[in-house]
């Protein structure tokens, strides 16, 4: 669904890239409280109240989102669909880079390795394009801060999806209404089914998070992180078979070196994996069995020491 998820935003036109971001702010939370009466889940919002800095941090998470989501509404929309695919496949390097440099983690050869790999094809990119290639980079890291603050948060992902949307409410809906008293506003005015494509757009947020939830569930890690790479790929595939969208030879190598990148990174954290298996294994297994040892018959020789 993230990977087809380009076609669906040109078919909202003539709403501009704000009023999509806002209707998808506003009918996200919707969506959301649907859902949270269907599972019935409340408890986690008074714990919530209870913490000020998780209350920041949600905020927080909520305006970095809202500037990744705007920015891949507007990228897509304005013909830059390439450029967006690939901000999401240099995310989890970015993401590695600041575990390292905020969070201290330490990095082994190979992602020190793919993140070199990574900047170079930044350089190759920004060659090919003429300057820095800022939409990738904004995605990549807006959605890696996102990524960093949830992780502070701790929350699932429908009831931090809700306490996000729950913040940018009122501001969507404060600039839906003030596009409405200036005559600006196309909900309404493009027919019932542009109206309703708009209202959509909290199912088009919701469902993918939903059942990406309930994955990181059910599958290992390792296989998450390999799925995860589905969506750019798609994104990729759309801009230059049906958006047909340019593609020099610079960049293309700079799309290599990503992939390139990635490929150690994937192999890596399988390897990882099967490791981290493997000493559980043994772990639950206990010692091995001491040999027993042979005693010598009266009279022998011990060894050669004696």
């Amino acid at each position: 669904m993230w990977g087809v998820v380009p076609l669906f935003w040109p078919l909202l036109k003539p709403a501009g890239a704000v009023e999509i971001l806002a209707h998808r702010m506003v009918w996200s939370l919707g969506v959301v409280v649907i859902a949270l009466l269907f599972v019935r889940r409340w408890a986690w919002i008074r714990e919530l109240l209870r913490r000020p800095e998780k209350l920041g941090l949600i905020a927080l998470a909520a305006a970095v989102i809202t500037v990744n989501w705007g920015l891949y509404i507007w990228s897509v929309n304005s013909g830059h669909v390439v450029e967006a695919s690939l901000g999401y496949f240099i995310n989890p390097l970015v993401t590695i880079a600041m575990g390292v440099l905020l969070l201290g983690e330490r990095m082994r050869p190979l992602q020190w390795t793919a993140v070199g790999i990574g900047a170079a094809a930044v350089l190759v990119l920004a060659v090919g394009y003429g300057q820095p290639p800022w939409i990738s980079l904004v995605l990549a890291f807006s959605f890696a801060t996102y990524g960093l603050v949830k992780k502070k948060v701790n929350l699932g992902g429908l009831e931090s999806l809700a306490a996000e949307t729950a913040v940018l409410f009122l501001p969507a809906l404060g600039y839906l209404l003030f596009l409405g008293a200036s005559g600006g506003l196309a909900f309404g005015g493009h027919g019932v089914g542009h109206a309703s494509l708009l209202v959509a757009t909290g199912l088009v947020t919701a469902v993918p998070l939903v059942c990406f939830g309930a994955a990181a569930v059910r599958v290992p890690l390792s296989t998450l992180g390999l799925l995860q790479y589905l969506a750019p790929v798609f994104q990729f595939v759309l801009g230059v078979v049906y958006f047909r969208e340019e593609m020099p030879l610079e960049r293309w190598a700079g799309f290599a070196l990503v992939w390139l990148a990635l490929t150690l990174l994937t192999w890596d954290a399988i390897r990882t994996a099967r490791g981290a298996r493997a000493a559980r294994a043994r772990a639950l297994a206990g010692p091995a069995p001491a040999e027993p040892v042979p005693v010598a018959e009266p009279g022998a020789v011990a060894g050669p020491g004696r």
